[in-house]
């Protein structure tokens, strides 16, 4: 196998780890009632980081894989960017393996570096690499800083001593001001609550929503450690809020899910074009 038939193989192989659903709900997940309103563009604190940004994040990693996502897919990544941001949302949501780097660095250029909270992901478990990536992530996103870096798609029950070296390179990384926290992005349910044990980890990018789809557990189950984290003061936000468009065309009930379970500090989602970054805008205040 050449390298080139390498990372293919590898880009896949990440791809199915990352987005393969769970099994059938063994129970309904109630919707709740709201009691109060909610804007896409409260400002919430994210536990106990002092991260302060917007209650929606902007998503840029839609089936995103192998360096590229919807959205760089279909060019729409920077203007989604600063249209959110002129709407008032501050969370810009990327990764390494969504290939959106550039097009962060790009709408970067044209706002206050400091009014917004850019959280990036890395995918190396190698602690040398991890390293490299860091800095390549700077270059990358022209800016001196990342508010949030995270280990990205971690499955393993061990995971907090299997890569401890990485998360020693992140730590190192905040005491050079390099980044401001660090946290994981779990895809099994053993990642998530060894993540809720680990006093490491600060913010937790979590898989929820009512219908159970490409989450770790059912709702009930995964919330439960959601809970345990926030005791702890982790930052909680949310991913698959749409379960990778099974809810489509329920996004109230998964929008009113995500605001109402009270779990969550903030959430992702990845709009496509403007009339959806809009449409949900409008959605999550009307909930």
């Amino acid at each position: 196998m050449d390298r080139r038939q390498f990372l293919t193989t590898a880009a896949a192989s990440f791809s199915a780890t990352c987005l393969d659903p769970t099994t059938a709900l063994p129970q309904p997940v109630e919707i709740p009632v709201l009691t109060r309103k909610f804007k896409a563009t409260d400002i919430v604190v994210l536990g106990k980081t002092g991260i302060r940004t917007s209650r929606l994040a902007m998503g840029t990693g839609t089936i995103g894989y192998g360096g590229s996502s919807n959205q760089t897919r279909n060019g729409s990544a920077t203007r989604l960017l600063l249209n959110g941001y002129n709407n008032g949302l501050l969370f810009f949501d990327t990764a390494d393996s969504y290939g959106s780097h550039p097009y962060v660095a790009e709408a970067l250029q044209h706002i206050p570096r400091e009014k917004v909270t850019v959280m990036t992901k890395c995918d190396s478990r190698d602690p040398k690499a991890a390293r490299a990536d860091l800095y390549r992530f700077l270059k990358e996103l022209k800016t001196d800083y990342i508010d949030i870096c995270l280990i990205h798609c971690v499955t393993e029950d061990d995971w907090t001593e299997r890569y401890r070296g990485v998360m020693d390179v992140f730590s190192e990384a905040k005491e050079k001001g390099i980044i401001r926290h660090h946290g994981v992005s779990c895809h099994s349910i053993g990642a998530l609550r060894a993540a809720a044990k680990s006093p490491w980890v600060e913010i937790d990018l979590v898989r929820l929503n009512p219908v159970g789809a490409y989450m770790d557990a059912d709702p009930h189950t995964v919330m439960g450690v959601i809970q345990e984290m926030r005791t702890q003061g982790k930052g909680i936000v949310g991913m698959k809020i749409l379960g990778q468009g099974a809810m489509r065309t329920r996004q109230d009930e998964a929008l009113r899910f995500a605001l109402g379970t009270g779990v969550l500090d903030a959430f992702t989602i990845g709009a496509e074009n403007i009339e959806e970054q809009e449409d949900l805008i409008r959605r999550i205040a009307a909930a």
